[in-house]
């Protein structure tokens, strides 16, 4: 590929990971993890960002991307995978959380009280006006989004720069009293699980191994090189924006502002716009991210719909949207922190094996194993994993999981991994190895 086309293929995967509501995270971290801010957001990039680099580039090992790797474990763990990854990027959380962001953003800062009243119309209009767009998948959306990326991208890296400016002498922020101080990275680790950007990547890959077949690009060799210049280039600009949120907001001086029942992200974003740019800041900023929310959101529906459609195709897509977007629309009446924290749970169980997923199957790229060392550890890792959310939500005690290795540091799925792979490949020696078409 050519340095023109790296960075054309680049910012479209960008592009795609750059939803206004990522936005809200990093901030809200960095204003809570005050003197421990640089491991927290450290963390943060490493699931936040590197994760979803690594993710789409595993789905460029095999030319038909993860709906082919994945039958290496499984043909049935392919298809249940991906419909958990759908419906999490989709109805029952990113979905709801675009509509929860725009509201949060858009409509909040003006309002001279925020009722559960005004989140419910709200959401009416932004759901009637999102399954009109789905409704009939074309252009719009996609032009759309092409202008608005670009002016949400701009907005923010001017808010960056002059704040940058105006809080470079402001002393740090301290740490929150809820955070836990002995463990920033873990905290930062795992909310990166937030961003979903590392399971999205797994839906975006095939979107990305398009982009560049387009250009003529067909070998493997060079479909998977070319995946990872432009995901790095992504990567970089990710972690750029975040780094520099979360920064800010980790020297912001809210001058006695209280954040009242608002979601701390959204409110240190409108904040910060409206402490550099006056009234006009956080009026330029909700509208842009309104937009921008809303055509994350069709975009959402029109993916999810339309894999639904090819996996069931005697259910019509119109049927999906509408499905989809009922189930958004109730979800999303919880508001974005009811959201969020219902999130946490489930992908606190997906984000372990969808990291082992991705590390099985780029290490079998390099050295061909046989199936049983996938299929082990993937297995002891989901059950890990559930085991652990049920423990640590106090549903179920088991104490005997805190001796488990790395346990404080919530990668205690990490050692299972490791050994189930050694474990498979040793009992299926002698079996046929993995091999990516």
């Amino acid at each position: 590929m050519s340095t023109k086309q790296v960075i054309m293929v680049g910012f479209t995967l960008f592009a795609m990971f750059f939803g206004a509501g990522n936005l809200i995270f990093p901030p809200a971290l960095g204003f809570s993890s005050g003197e421990y801010f640089w491991t927290a957001i450290i963390a943060f990039v490493l699931t936040g960002v590197g994760l979803p680099l690594l993710g789409v580039i595993v789905g460029s090992i095999s030319k038909d991307g993860y709906r082919e790797s994945l039958k290496n474990i499984h043909p049935a763990f392919a298809v249940i995978f991906l419909v958990v990854i759908y419906l999490t990027i989709g109805p029952f959380f990113a979905i709801p959380r675009t509509a929860t962001t725009a509201y949060e953003m858009a409509v909040v800062p003006f309002l001279s009280e925020n009722t559960g009243l005004w989140l419910l119309i709200f959401s009416l209009v932004y759901f009637i006006i999102v399954f009109l767009l789905s409704i009939k998948p074309g252009s719009l959306v996609n032009s759309i989004g092409q202008v608005l990326t670009p002016l949400l991208l701009i907005s923010i890296v001017l808010l960056i720069i002059f704040a940058g400016i105006a809080y470079f002498n402001n002393p740090i922020n301290p740490a929150n009293e809820t955070f836990e101080a002995t463990s920033p990275f873990s905290i930062g680790f795992t909310e990166g699980y937030l961003t979903m950007d590392a399971i999205a990547a797994i839906a975006f890959s095939v979107l990305v191994l398009n982009s560049i077949r387009q250009l003529g690009i067909t070998n493997r060799k060079d479909l998977l090189f070319g995946t990872i210049k432009s995901a790095f280039l992504a990567a970089i600009l990710l972690g750029v924006i975040y780094i520099s949120l979360g920064w800010l907001a980790n020297k912001v001086d809210l001058g006695g502002a209280a954040v009242d029942d608002q979601n701390l992200g959204t409110f240190l974003l409108t904040f910060m716009s409206s402490d550099i740019f006056g009234i006009f800041g956080p009026i330029l900023l909700g509208t842009i991210v309104f937009l921008a929310c809303l055509t994350t959101g069709t975009g959402l529906i029109v993916s999810v719909s339309g894999y639904f459609n090819s996996i069931l195709p005697k259910v019509p897509y119109k049927v999906w949207v509408v499905l989809f977007v009922l189930i958004s629309f109730g979800l999303a009446n919880q508001g974005l922190d009811q959201v969020i924290a219902t999130s946490v749970p489930i992908l606190s169980i997906i984000y372990p094996v969808a990291m082992t997923t991705v590390v099985l199957l780029v290490l079998t790229y390099f050295v061909p194993s046989p199936k049983l060392s996938l299929q082990i550890p993937v297995l002891l890792v989901a059950i890990l994993s559930i085991l652990s959310v049920i423990h640590r939500n106090g549903w179920l005690t088991m104490d005997w999981l805190e001796v488990l290795p790395l346990f404080s540091a919530s990668f205690e799925w990490l050692p299972f991994m490791i050994v189930g792979y050694i474990l498979g490949y040793v009992i299926a020696l002698n079996k046929p190895r993995v091999e990516y078409s």
